[in-house]
């Protein structure tokens, strides 16, 4: 006797299995305010809550240039000087892990 409930199950195990690894994925998420008109102070971290201290954030200039090397502190922030020339930020947490931030998008107090 053929058990047809065996393949279906199979498939239900490999279609949990699926969803719960999906659940367990966390995007980078990372704002970044002005605190006055000299300074800039970063955040980043992930979508399930952890933060990213130690992670990479580089302010970049539009010709590629990196004008402020750095990495998040152990709050996951970091507090740089606005560049005079034009910038974006790059948190970069690994491939598939990456946030930019143009100045536009910055929030002046």
């Amino acid at each position: 006797m053929i058990n047809v409930f065996r393949p279906l199950h199979s498939l239900l195990l490999l279609l949990c299995a699926g969803f719960s690894a999906s659940t367990l994925a966390h995007n980078p998420m990372c704002e970044c305010k002005a605190i006055d008109a000299e300074q800039i102070k970063c955040t980043g971290g992930f979508s399930d809550g952890s933060g990213a201290p130690g992670v990479t954030l580089d302010v970049i200039g539009y010709d590629e240039t990196i004008l402020v090397p750095g990495k998040l502190g152990a709050d996951s922030t970091l507090i740089f000087k606005k560049p005079g020339a034009e910038f974006y930020v790059l948190f970069d947490a690994g491939p598939g892990h990456v946030v930019e931030i143009d100045q536009a998008d910055i929030e002046t107090p």
